[in-house]
């Protein structure tokens, strides 16, 4: 919560049990989720039963990603997995341009609602951009290679070792 730089009001998710109790479990307490979501102020709602295409741009967006990870990619393990996810979200955050938000980035999308409405913001998102000197609440990491350079250099990785 302490990183989205906009407030958040309600969360939609489906009727999964990382969301919520089985039916025979429902009149128990309160899933952990449904918890943290009270402890912050956020309205937790579920989609309807048998309802998939409420869905629709969630599971739209898994395979996306899918399809640019692991339907390409082998990986020797989870690191190079979790590596290369980070540098794909990074070039789909601040390189695709989308249809939907009229030909802009979801980062310039979401730097544009700043510009117009402040009021719904924690923080400047401008602020959050990695960049050279990134800080962490550990303390300084020092210079941070860009998502497209970890991109190049895993794509580089991958390369040099099909030709071995």
């Amino acid at each position: 919560m302490d990183t989205v730089p906009y407030h958040i009001h309600t969360v939609l998710t489906d009727n999964g049990l990382q969301f919520t109790h089985r039916n025979r479990d429902r009149y128990s307490f309160a899933h952990i989720f449904t918890r943290v979501c009270q402890e912050h102020g956020v309205e937790h709602r579920l989609t309807q039963v048998k309802h998939p295409w409420t869905n629709g741009q969630v599971e739209r967006m898994n395979r996306t990603i899918k399809e640019a990870t692991v339907k390409r990619f082998h990986y020797d393990d989870h690191a190079q997995l979790q590596q290369h996810l980070a540098s794909f979200i990074d070039a789909y955050n601040f390189a695709r341009r989308l249809k939907t938000l009229k030909g802009l980035t979801p980062y310039e999308f979401v730097c544009k609602q700043w510009d117009s409405q402040p009021e719904l913001f924690k923080t400047n998102p401008s602020q959050l951009m990695a960049g050279l000197y990134t800080l962490k609440k550990s303390g300084w990491r020092g210079p941070r290679e860009t998502g497209a350079q970890r991109m190049q250099r895993a794509c580089r990785g991958r390369t040099e070792r099909k030709g071995q």
